[in-house]
């Protein structure tokens, strides 16, 4: 018998726990936002919420501009575009109250701290079925630790932050059999974007395979297996042709056969050729391997030999091991956080003594597993040492004022030196109207992202409601960042030189004027004259970093 005092302790430091990642995470992504450090993805999803309490539902001129029309035929971004297409997402919709009353880039990353700490909570009280206080607060504590949840949170507002809180919130509906609500948390996993259903068909395979609810999770499987199936083939192509020409031949492009396919196409060519899936699922085996293992770490390992959490994650892990680029076996990018609900919820069932050996004991009389005082220490290790992977990987550069970027050569920037930087950019930022068209670099786009009419650099033109192609009102550009991080970053370096170029000709041509410039940050205003001094200074500051576009040329 328990007694209430561990209880109570146990729900103490859950409390304490919860409300540091909040303060900790929450601090460092404001920081990261006002010091423009969040960059085009957290202006994407401002524009859909903007647009959408605005009644222009899911439109973003910035999700236009990555468009398949944009991008392989040329066209210009379209304020009437729907990202839907793109990514299916109604769920957002659900918050859409919040930014009502709060409309500002800034309440997206308050609402994914407050999506990833009430995940936890929820985690606890889950975990809190099966298992003693003390291994319930190490469980929640590990995932307010792990590396791939802590990493995607430091980072922009992403929709698969919604995952982990739905997910536990289903799991802990089943335990209670509650339906009805298991039912709703269903639909609004299904909503959170369009391949979301891999993750609940995984908690579908695990209803079935523990008999414990075998003709519900055949229902999960096949109802979740049909939603992905529906949605990418027949629904989201009815707002565009990105899920065929861009996403599936970005991410399975291997299993393509041709310029275009769709999700019938890829699965069916995977079908037909397991050699090459076993390759692609085993390489490179190095990262797959460091991938597992920072997935493991902050539950000491648990996951690897508890059988429901392959059950459960199997699903998502592969998707991302089938997939091809450089970013999904990332820990920290935004895609690992899909993965954590079934290592935590199998974790959760290991401690409980479950196994596929005992599918029928999962309510019954089974033993516990108990937490001895060698483990114990272990996993606290375990923990800790995801917390300073954590740190020294600084994701998505927040932790930019504490970890240096590179050692060698020496990129560090100071919190003071980057504030002192933003003001000068905010001093510029407030003299663009609040109805004017932008189009701005990559770090500022959030910053403008809060209006109809907003592309990002090179881009200069878009297509308004009257679908007349106009140049934007204004241009701006943060060049000083480029230039603090192209040693390190290639692709500053390229961003620099095309820019700069961008800026030069739009001048010369005399179709703007440049109204201000100051430490690397230029301001360009359609159909005006330059101010004398303004472009004096980005002249000088021209010839200044000539050195470096020359030796990118080169």
């Amino acid at each position: 018998m328990l007694s209430k005092s561990s209880t109570v302790q146990g729900n103490k430091i859950v409390i304490y726990a919860a409300i540091a990642f909040f303060i900790c995470t929450l601090s460092l992504t404001l920081n990261r936002h006002f010091s423009f450090y969040s960059s085009y993805d957290q202006g994407i999803f401002n524009q859909v919420f903007w647009n959408s309490t605005h009644g222009n539902f899911f439109q973003s001129t910035l999700s236009s501009q990555l468009s398949t029309n944009v991008i392989h035929g040329g066209e210009v971004p379209d304020v009437e575009y729907r990202r839907l297409g793109q990514h299916f997402t109604p769920a957002l919709l659900l918050w859409l109250p919040i930014y009502y009353l709060f409309p500002d880039p800034a309440t997206l990353t308050v609402l994914q701290a407050i999506f990833v700490t009430a995940a936890g909570l929820v985690l606890y009280a889950l975990a809190r079925i099966y298992l003693e206080p003390a291994i319930a607060t190490l469980i929640t504590i590990s995932f307010y630790c792990a590396n791939a949840v802590v990493g995607p949170t430091l980072g922009n507002f992403h929709d698969i932050s919604q995952m982990p809180l739905f997910v536990f919130s289903l799991l802990l509906a089943m335990e209670k059999r509650c339906w009805w609500l298991f039912a709703i948390l269903a639909v609004c996993i299904l909503a959170v974007r369009e391949d979301s259903g891999i993750t609940l068909f995984g908690v579908g395979m695990y209803l079935i395979l523990s008999r414990r609810y075998p003709r519900i999770g055949f229902a999960v499987c096949l109802g979740s297996f049909l939603y992905v199936l529906v949605l990418t083939n027949l629904v989201m192509p009815l707002f565009s042709d990105d899920i065929s020409k861009r996403f599936m031949l970005e991410n399975f492009g291997q299993y393509a056969e041709g310029d275009q396919a769709s999700t019938l196409e890829i699965i069916f060519n995977m079908i037909t050729n397991p050699g090459r899936l076993i390759v692609e699922i085993l390489t490179p085996f190095s990262d797959t391997f460091k991938y597992l293992l920072g997935q493991w770490l902050p539950l000491a390992f648990i996951p690897v030999v508890a059988p429901y959490a392959w059950a459960i994650a199997v699903f998502p892990l592969l998707k991302l091991f089938l997939s091809q680029g450089d970013l999904v076996l990332s820990i920290s990018i935004r895609y690992a956080i899909s993965v954590t609900p079934g290592l935590f919820y199998g974790s959760i069932l290991w401690w409980a003594g479950q196994g596929f050996g005992n599918f029928k004991q999962l309510i019954g009389n089974c033993q516990p597993r108990k937490l001895r005082p060698q483990f114990r220490r272990f996993w606290i290790f375990c923990i800790c040492l995801s917390v300073f992977f954590t740190i020294t990987s600084n994701p998505s550069e927040t932790l930019y004022f504490i970890v240096p970027t590179s050692i060698k050569p020496l990129v560090y920037i100071s919190a003071p030196e980057q504030w002192q930087h933003s003001q000068k950019i905010r001093t510029f930022l407030a003299q663009i109207p609040a109805d004017a068209s932008v189009s701005g670099s990559t770090f500022i786009v959030p910053h403008i992202s809060s209006r109809r009419e907003v592309i990002r650099l090179p881009g200069l033109e878009i297509k308004n409601e009257e679908q007349e192609i106009n140049q934007v009102d204004y241009v701006i550009a943060d060049l000083w960042q480029l230039e603090r991080y192209q040693v390190v970053f290639s692709n500053y370096r390229d961003d620099l030189n095309v820019l700069t170029q961008v800026i030069s000709q739009a001048i010369s041509r005399q179709e703007y004027g440049i109204i201000g410039f100051n430490d690397g940050v230029v301001l360009l205003r359609k159909a005006v004259d330059s101010n004398p001094e303004a472009l004096k200074d980005w002249q000088d500051y021209f010839q200044k970093i000539q050195p470096i576009i020359e030796s990118h040329e080169s």
